[in-house]
């Protein structure tokens, strides 16, 4: 067994109990696994609402999630991070891709809103509403593009697409409801996420 001289212990000499600093406990920075589990989805949808092209939405946060890595010591907030690194990739891809957008959408992105939060939950809304209309039948799809996109009234789509004006109407409102529902269970409520 052991003993401790005085000179071995600090605290032996005056028999005090040794002062520990203060230190507030921090949040737990989580994992980059555990950040990837759980923004993944989220950044897919916002980057997919950025861009409108699905792999070029998961190219983008696959890079994002390599550069994270690489700085994974240095980021402080990761979630904040990824979505202004996801922000950056995306008006580059659109910089370099200008025959192929819109130059409204490259000045939105590049200018920097009065409400940042608002913007990204506008996108990230846009986005997930993308997704779930890609996974829609076609033919669903095909009447919302009709409607929406090139506004349409029930009757020229009737003649457009050969079913009854109010066949038109009932599919259409299924389908929005459908989108409805299907947005409030992902926790989307408005287009401001």
């Amino acid at each position: 067994m052991e003993t401790m001289t005085a000179t071995a212990h600090p605290m032996a000499k005056t028999g005090r109990n040794p002062v520990i600093p203060f230190r507030a406990p921090m949040e737990d920075k989580p994992t980059l696994r555990q950040v990837f589990e759980t923004e993944e989805s989220p950044l897919l949808r916002f980057a997919y609402g950025l861009l409108g092209q699905r792999e070029t939405a998961q190219d983008l946060v696959q890079e994002a999630f390599l550069k994270l890595h690489a700085h994974w010591d240095e980021v402080v907030n990761p979630r904040a991070w990824l979505f202004r690194s996801i922000r950056n990739l995306a008006l580059n891809h659109l910089r370099d891709h200008r025959r192929e957008t819109s130059t409204d959408l490259i000045h939105e992105l590049a200018s920097d809103a009065p409400d940042p939060e608002q913007s990204l939950g506008r996108l990230e809304a846009l986005g997930t509403l993308q997704l779930l209309l890609a996974e829609l039948d076609p033919a669903d799809r095909a009447l919302i593009c009709l409607k929406y996109h090139e506004n349409l009234k029930y009757e020229q789509i009737s003649q457009r697409t050969g079913l009854s004006i109010g066949n038109v109407g009932y599919k259409l409102h299924h389908a929005l409801k459908n989108l409805a529902d299907s947005l409030r269970r992902l926790g989307i409520e408005s287009a401001d996420g």
